[in-house]
């Protein structure tokens, strides 16, 4: 596989959940139908990691502008985050092991 990019957003987030868990769901089905869109993997505790891998820094810059993501960002600034990260990484390699 050619090198790609992780964007791996990590946050913790406030008591607030209303609509947290519907928005997730909305921006992962949003972002999949965006050019240059490889995949996600997360994990949400209290402590969540959002990792999205896209084929360039073009595609992630279209879709931190994409208007629907711009708005929940927006919500969880106000909302859901006490504070967030975003780290921006290029993969040069994978590799993996599975017992199946």
């Amino acid at each position: 596989m050619d090198a790609y990019y992780a964007v791996i957003f990590t946050n913790l987030q406030t008591k607030e959940v209303e609509g947290y868990i519907e928005m997730a769901q909305k921006m992962e089905e949003l972002a999949s139908k965006q050019p240059g869109f490889i995949d996600f993997e997360h994990a949400r505790e209290e402590l969540a990691i959002t990792i999205s891998y896209w084929k360039s820094l073009e595609a992630i810059a279209n879709w931190k502008a994409n208007l629907d993501h711009l708005d929940a960002q927006r919500r969880g600034k106000q909302q859901w985050y006490q504070w967030y990260k975003v780290r921006i990484c290029k993969v040069e390699r994978e590799y993996e092991f599975s017992k199946g």
